[in-house]
């Protein structure tokens, strides 16, 4: 006869063999089905999108090495013909980045023009020749002052640029032609009351003076609504200017002129000379 304790061991140990191959072939098995599932997702994979990821990772490496004509170019094409491509927002905020990037930079482009001064030349007389800001030519070419050299050869842009507002999702577009460079986040007028139409910039002032119902409210304020810049329209009593409350950016709250974030509008006045169009839309 077995001896009972016999029978209780051999139990344990066809167990304990159960246990082991159950955990050794588990994993095997449900490997095998991981590998099945990423194998089908391959397949299903749509080319457009592969090319587009190309495209994406391509133009990230040429902006690490600072090409960015040339990233901006794949960056375009990505947006332009990948709409559906995952990643189609931060590939708009990147070709708005090196739009600024160029347009600032001492980069040679078509949109340039490379101007050697002659005598009699001042940054005042080649910002009206060429419809451009001496803000911009200083920027452009390092410039601390606005003392230039005979001689000189200076990168001046000369495209020229145009506005365009629409109320009905507060955001302002800066154009080149029917070019988009860069779309900004704005403020409209409270109850409709920023006028729609086609307007012109006539005057620019840094830190204004904002006459309130006939208060002067100084630059230096907390109260000053109008920020850091105004961009006069030839309408009078409205334009485009700064705020002092920027988390209502986004909203329909001023007394009907557009308002941006300070460091908005000061970008977009070094950019945008007398006579620049605005159109207003609904």
């Amino acid at each position: 006869m077995i001896d009972k304790k016999m029978l209780i061991g051999i139990g344990v140990a066809v167990c304990v063999l159960v246990l082991w191959i159950g955990f050794s072939s588990g994993p095997k098995k449900e490997n095998k089905e991981e590998s099945t599932v990423v194998t089908k997702q391959e397949e299903r994979q749509d080319p457009s999108l592969v090319e587009a990821q190309r495209l994406y990772d391509q133009a990230e490496r040429l902006r690490d090495d600072q090409k960015f004509v040339e990233a901006r170019k794949i960056y375009q094409k990505i947006f332009t013909e990948y709409p559906d491509f995952p990643k189609i927002e931060k590939v708009q905020r990147e070709v708005e980045d090196l739009n600024m990037r160029l347009i600032f930079s001492d980069i040679p482009t078509e949109d340039t023009v490379i101007h050697e001064v002659v005598r009699g030349d001042t940054l005042g007389k080649l910002a009206k020749k060429y419809g451009t800001t001496i803000d911009l030519i200083k920027i452009s070419n390092h410039l601390q002052s606005d003392v230039i050299r005979v001689g000189q050869k200076l990168r001046i842009w000369k495209a020229k640029f145009n506005i365009y507002v629409d109320k009905s999702q507060n955001i302002l577009i800066l154009k080149k032609g029917n070019e988009v460079l860069k779309v900004y986040d704005i403020s409209t007028g409270k109850n409709n009351s920023t006028p729609t139409g086609t307007f012109k910039i006539t005057s620019k002032l840094v830190d204004p003076v904002w006459f309130n119902r006939g208060v002067v409210v100084p630059p230096e304020s907390p109260d000053n609504a109008l920020g850091s810049r105004w961009l006069g329209f030839d309408i009078p009593g409205y334009g485009i200017h700064g705020t002092v409350e920027p988390d209502r950016i986004g909203e329909q709250v001023t007394a009907g002129c557009v308002r941006m974030r300070n460091e908005d509008v000061e970008e977009l006045y070094s950019l945008i000379p007398l006579g620049t169009k605005v159109v207003v839309e609904n």
